[in-house]
């Protein structure tokens, strides 16, 4: 047994020394605070846990806050209305906890440089209330559990603060959070401890850490993409890096320009459930590419957590079914709309709301098949349609009675069907991510002609390149575009976070 403590011992709790606030109007010197702050008191964590893990003797609970920012406005003052964030819409205090300041450096000097500029006031870094649950603290790929040999009498929840999953949510996001009376009003869509959670969660399923990931992100459900996505990324590290720093892999596998070869032979043994690959450029601008898998389950888990990174775009390249006689295999749906019967977002996002195409997603999705493809103006209605796609939770609807499905894609105009689309742009409008969708015709339940074995293959063998052209095309567009355009104010409801 354990001798080091009674296990009904009062404990006192220690601290690292408390934190004055302060204030800076320069948001590159209030974000060196943050990050020195943040790194203070996760150092205090990790190392009293070593200590006690090496037998060190149990006094008292352990305990640090994650670092805040907050500002305080006393003024109705109309901002440049023409943004969609970086302002607040009436008088109060605001504030935000902070979390991974290095990783997330350029993003909060943006933010606040904004809020500064906005209102003419300065903003104030202080220490929240809010405990870094020690699992947390250590960051990625941290085994804490592994190292608990020395709580075997005690529980680790007695000593250090562990993950809280009743404050860990999206109320802020969905518009539900509303102040407790005399409490400050959110700063941010995502509290520090929901972003450390999806921090965690992105690494377990992409096996990368979240510094490669890029503001720019394609989605896709087959494994061809990626294997055209790795291809084209080593031929560019080879040959001419186009500006990209690094190409890396799932296991943090890192090849840099001017070499065909990662720095390591570090390849995992298995790939993780939903493999992330990134094409780097300084300041994120990149592209990530991510392999979800099928189903809109898997949709919503991956974007629930690349969200809290607040990208600037993420578009499906996928495959559906094409609904119309009209279409053929290998044909290119634009989605307009989408009609939501996948179901998994219907508690945070109602089936009401209704999902908008987004134009500047739209106009570069469009001129990146014209110009990859050729076809221009009426000539390309040749190989894409634009309309309705539908998504559905059910891989094989076709084998229950079709009257129910097929009168509802009907009725919604609907001309491609696929099981991740709608999910994607839900998630995108609820967390103010501009998103789009562009798939390729790969069957047609409805007209006999069913995606099989032979057709496939010499399918994927034509038109996976070209599509995955498309889609980086697209991207490259829309990082071209200045930000205050790409992130328009359709995405804003009411009463919004001041934070992108």
């Amino acid at each position: 047994m354990n001798k080091r403590i009674s296990l009904l011992s009062p404990l006192d709790t220690s601290s690292p020394p408390p934190f004055q606030p302060q204030s800076f109007d320069d948001p590159a010197k209030a974000v060196e605070t943050l990050t020195a702050l943040y790194e203070r008191n996760t150092a205090f964590l990790i190392q009293n846990f070593a200590e006690l893990a090496q037998g060190a003797s149990i006094s008292s609970r352990y305990r640090a806050f994650y670092p805040q920012v907050s500002i305080e406005t006393t003024s109705f003052g109309h901002v440049d209305s023409r943004l969609s964030y970086g302002h607040v819409t009436a008088p109060g205090i605001y504030t935000t906890t902070v979390t991974r300041p290095k990783l997330f450096k350029h993003y909060l000097n943006e933010q606040l440089a904004l809020l500064m500029k906005s209102h003419n006031i300065p903003v104030i870094v202080s220490e929240s209330t809010t405990p870094i649950p020690l699992h947390f603290a250590f960051g990625e790929g941290a085994h804490v559990e592994a190292s608990t040999t020395a709580f075997v009498d005690i529980p680790m929840r007695d000593i250090f603060d562990t993950p809280d999953l009743n404050t860990t949510d999206d109320e802020i996001a969905n518009g539900e959070y509303i102040p407790p009376p005399g409490e400050p009003s959110p700063l941010a869509p995502f509290t520090a401890q929901r972003i450390d959670y999806s921090l965690a969660r992105l690494s377990h399923y992409t096996a990368t850490h979240a510094e490669h990931f890029q503001n720019f992100v394609l989605f896709t459900n087959y494994q061809f993409y990626i294997d055209e996505f790795c291809s084209w990324a080593r031929k560019l590290m080879a040959e001419d890096s186009d500006g990209y720093t690094a190409f890396v892999e799932p296991g943090n596998v890192v090849t840099l320009p001017g070499s065909n070869a990662p720095e390591t032979d570090a390849a995992l043994a298995r790939l993780p459930q939903m493999p992330a690959y990134h094409l780097k450029k300084k300041g994120h601008a990149g592209i990530t590419m991510i392999n979800i898998g099928v189903g809109p389950s898997n949709a919503k888990t991956i974007t629930d957590h690349v969200a809290v990174l607040r990208p600037h775009a993420w578009l499906m390249l996928g495959h559906c079914a094409g609904l119309r006689n009209s279409q053929r295999l290998g044909d290119y749906v634009l989605a307009h709309a989408y009609m939501r019967e996948d179901h998994v977002l219907d508690d945070d996002l109602p089936i009401w709301v209704p999902i908008p195409a987004l134009a500047e997603v739209q106009v570069a999705l469009e001129a990146a098949v014209a110009e990859i493809t050729g076809y221009e103006g009426f000539e390309l209605k040749r190989i894409m349609r634009t309309g309705t796609v539908g998504t559905i939770d059910n891989r094989n609807w076709e084998l229950r009675d079709q009257r129910g499905p097929v009168k509802r894609l009907s009725q919604a105009r609907a001309i491609a069907l696929d099981m991740e689309s709608a999910t994607i742009a839900a998630n995108g409008f609820r967390f103010r991510v501009p998103y789009g969708t562009l798939l390729c015709v790969s069957d047609k339940p409805l007209h006999g002609e069913l995606k099989l074995p032979g057709m496939a293959t010499a399918f994927y063998r034509t038109q996976v390149n070209q599509h995955l052209q498309i889609g980086i095309r697209a991207v490259q567009k829309l990082a071209a575009m200045p930000k205050e355009a790409l992130h328009s104010r359709k995405l804003r409801s009411f009463f919004e976070t001041a934070f992108q």
